[in-house]
């Protein structure tokens, strides 16, 4: 059997790995902008190819996949799948796992996520406004003084988004133009270069709470969730710094998380349902591939959709893909043939946390986070219990040499969440930069004190969702205008 992967970073290393563990042994070939060697290595382990090209060409793609007479493409990352890559490969008939570009419109376009939510009236949706050019939403936030969530209205790699907490009738002024300084950020910076979208700007209610991923194998009728996993998306300790594309991550024994219930779990597995219900109606079409629900959990709804991933996350792949026990090859023919119902997804009963090593100059300022040689000692992080996942690095001539992004994901499991996370704190210290530039890399994640504070944030916020859950407001809004009273509506 012969699988063609379709990406080149630490997810697409994990997605390889759990190929090279399956019993039916394929030959693994790859497509990556760079020479991943975690990648290159896996495939040519297997019998196989790694080849450097451009994942965003549908032609290149599909003819490579017809010239190796490959038995079946997983795409990993999202922009190969908003260029149509799975389109070519369904019209040429080659198997293919990933949405297709219409049903990928639920990651490449917020406000569409963001309609059919309210269209099918799912849970876990917030009110929002989109604009399609930034005359429009300055004129907007000048008018309305409120808390919100500033945002690209395409997916740009979970850059751009600023919360903003106006509720000080003293710095409304201040506020305002916070906000339009950022959506003026968001429109010069991050869309300006999209044609392939007609929203630019995207203004949501502030929610806030503790927030986790629900990645889902799904064959467009059956949704089969893995374990949660909580990504860590700023730069630095506690939270502080520029949003990343996550710098780590954490995922619980049992199937769980410490801050959340095994209900919220399940009605989290729910709403993604209901919107891969919704997704099939909307599209007419098919499609199968991975769907990965960006929750959060606030005092609104409990479970809240913040966004849509058309693929597996990363850091969060590699969470679990190291630790699947049902072969991803029958989970990958079940999707194809939509039998999807007949597997039963199981992972070891382990803890997991993935931390990312970054060149100083990420997320911001790639230019300077690139070009830099690092060494990996993968025989030390082995006998730490860790593994390596290589995420934006080219080998060239026997060197490392960092693409700019997150280098490297150091995976470890244990016992617990926090034993996990000593172990691969122990194993960073063996990844390191030979002309002496910066690497950094969060060492909170997974530690005692930062669970401590989501299991209180957590609790607190389900305290006030489910008293509005036991009074019946859920999908309620509830304004007091003076001189008038309250004013109630759904959302």
């Amino acid at each position: 059997m012969k699988i063609l992967l379709v990406g080149g970073g630490s997810r697409e290393h994990a997605i390889a790995y759990a190929f090279s563990r399956s019993i039916y042994e394929p030959r693994i070939f790859a497509i990556s902008p760079l020479r991943n060697p975690g990648i290159n290595e896996i495939c040519k382990k297997s019998g196989g190819e790694l080849i450097k090209g451009d994942i965003l060409d549908p032609n290149f793609v599909a003819n490579t996949a017809e010239k190796l007479s490959v038995d079946l493409v997983f795409v990993g990352p999202e922009e190969p799948l908003f260029h149509g890559i799975p389109d070519l490969l369904e019209e040429k008939e080659i198997p293919c796992i990933g949405l297709n570009s219409k049903a990928s419109e639920i990651e490449k376009s917020k406000a569409f996520m963001r309609r059919l939510m309210w269209k099918y009236k799912i849970p876990g949706r917030l009110r929002f406004k989109a604009f399609k050019s930034i005359e429009e939403a300055l004129a907007y936030i000048a008018e309305y003084a409120e808390s919100v969530a500033i945002k690209p209205a395409r997916q740009v790699g979970g850059k751009g988004v600023k919360v903003i907490a106006d509720i000080q009738a003293y710095l409304r002024k201040v506020k305002e133009e916070v906000k339009k300084k950022h959506a003026e950020i968001i429109y010069n910076k991050f869309m300006r270069s999209y044609d392939d979208i007609e929203d630019k700007i995207l203004i949501e209610e502030k929610v806030e709470g503790p927030e986790y991923t629900i990645q889902c194998f799904t064959d467009g009728d059956t949704v089969k969730p893995l374990p949660p996993v909580q990504d860590n998306k700023h730069a630095f300790e506690m939270d502080m710094g520029p949003e990343t594309g996550g710098m780590g991550s954490i995922a619980g024994r049992g199937g769980l998380l410490p801050f959340l219930t095994r209900e919220e779990i399940n009605e989290s597995a729910k709403i993604i349902e209901q919107v891969v219900r919704a997704l099939r109606r909307e599209t007419g079409t098919p499609f199968g591939g991975v769907i990965s629900g960006q929750m959060m959990l606030t005092t609104l709804w409990g479970p809240t959709i913040i966004e849509f991933y058309a693929r597996l996350g990363d850091p969060e792949a590699v969470n679990v893909l190291p630790i699947l026990k049902t072969d991803i090859i029958d989970i990958c023919e079940a999707i194809i043939s939509r039998k999807l119902h007949t597997i039963k997804i199981e992972v070891e009963d382990e803890a997991t946390v993935v931390k990312a090593i970054a060149p100083r100059g990420y997320p911001n300022r790639k230019n300077l986070a690139k070009g830099h040689i690092i060494e990996v000692n993968e025989e030390e992080i082995r006998k730490l219990g860790a593994m390596v996942f290589y995420g934006s690095v080219d080998l060239v001539n026997g060197k490392l040499i960092t693409g700019g992004s997150r280098a490297v994901e150091i995976f470890a499991a244990g016992e617990s969440i926090t034993k996990a996370g000593e172990i691969a704190e122990r194993a960073v210290k063996y990844v390191r930069a030979i002309d002496g530039w910066r690497l950094f890399h969060r060492s909170d994640i997974g530690s005692e004190v930062v669970l401590k504070r989501m299991i209180e944030t957590a609790n607190l916020v389900r305290s006030v969702y489910s008293y509005r859950k036991s009074k019946g407001l859920f999908g309620k809004h509830i304004d007091w205008i003076p001189g008038y009273g309250k004013i109630e509506y759904e959302f």
